[in-house]
C-alpha cells in the first residue's frame, strides 16, 4: 500500500519537469502567473494519478 503514495509523488513530480518545457505564453493572459502555476499542479497531479493507475492495472 506504500508503494502506491511513492509512485504518485514520482509520477506527479515527472509530470510536474515534463510540463515545464512547455511555453504556457500562447495558452494564458498575460499576467496570469498564479492561475498558471495552479493549472501546471493540477494537470502534474492528474497525469501522475492516471500514470500510477495504468503503471499498477498493468502490472
Amino acid at each position: 500500500m506504500n508503494y502506491k503514495i511513492y509512485l504518485y509523488i514520482f509520477f506527479s513530480m515527472l509530470a510536474a519537469f515534463a510540463l515545464s518545457g512547455i511555453n504556457y505564453e500562447k495558452f494564458i493572459k498575460k499576467n496570469r502567473v498564479w492561475e498558471t502555476r495552479i493549472l501546471v499542479l493540477l494537470l502534474s497531479l492528474t497525469i501522475g494519478y492516471l500514470v500510477t493507475n495504468f503503471i499498477l492495472e498493468f502490472l
